[in-house]
């Protein structure tokens, strides 16, 4: 009686360490945690699921982008009201660290940022997501009469908190604004909320992660805009010139 005890605990103990190897593999190898013991913050793979949430909107039917060069982020933020939210992003592979890192950092620092979803939401329509104050990343499309694939298709620009930190340029005289409802936000001697400066938390940690700011450009202004130096995006894309 005494053996076959012994043979059955045998059993059940190998049992369980097979269950327990199970569930380690059927994570997903491309998972990556930030910090370790925090799966909120997560970056994967494209998977077939969130494929199809993208599908035919920011990754649209002429699309040069691989799909595995794609990351799906997924961070937690501080929204305007000081509430902890889960937010979505989809960057470039190449970015998806940086990125991750910075959005950890901000939340940590109960940075507000009011909205992170995945400008899919909107049918992929920009102003849309601006108008709603939407922090995105991803969105396919090529640069105005060329063949180059601006880099936000690249999935290699971050915008943040949009509304109030608008793009700007003047047209054969007229000034545009996108989006349009954040003409008041022009003002940036003004105090509002989610502004980006110099001083902002926001703009260092991005500049610090090697990003530009559109912020800082002659010809127009991109307040809410970061992205990878173009010299760098040669290198890694070497056929977008």
């Amino acid at each position: 009686m005494k053996k076959k005890m012994t043979v059955l605990l045998a059993v059940v103990l190998l049992c369980t360490a097979c269950g327990s190897i199970a569930e380690e593999k059927a994570q997903p190898e491309s998972l990556a945690v930030y910090p370790k013991e925090d799966p909120s913050f997560r970056i994967s793979e494209i998977t077939d699921e969130i494929f199809e949430r993208i599908r035919g909107k920011s990754f649209k039917e002429d699309c040069t982008l691989p799909r595995e060069d794609l990351r799906y982020l997924h961070v937690l933020h501080v929204d305007l009201n000081g509430e902890t939210q889960e937010g979505e992003m989809i960057v470039n592979y190449h970015i998806a660290e940086d990125v991750l890192d910075i959005l950890r950092q901000l939340y940590e620092a109960g940075y507000p940022i009011e909205k992170i979803r995945l400008v899919d939401e909107y049918d992929a329509d920009d102003e849309l997501s601006m108008e709603d104050n939407n922090s995105s990343a991803f969105n396919f499309r090529f640069i105005s009469h060329t063949t180059r694939v601006s880099k936000h298709g690249l999935g290699l620009a971050v915008d943040i908190n949009t509304l109030y930190n608008p793009y700007t340029k003047i047209v054969d005289g007229v000034r545009i604004v996108e989006p349009i409802t954040g003409e008041p936000y022009l003002d940036r001697e003004a105090d509002f909320p989610c502004k980006i400066d110099h001083d902002d938390l926001c703009y260092r940690l991005f500049t610090e992660h090697g990003f530009e700011w559109g912020g800082d450009w002659e010809d127009r202004k991109d307040y809410q805009h970061f992205e990878i130096p173009t010299s760098v995006i040669a290198e890694w894309y070497p056929g977008n010139q």
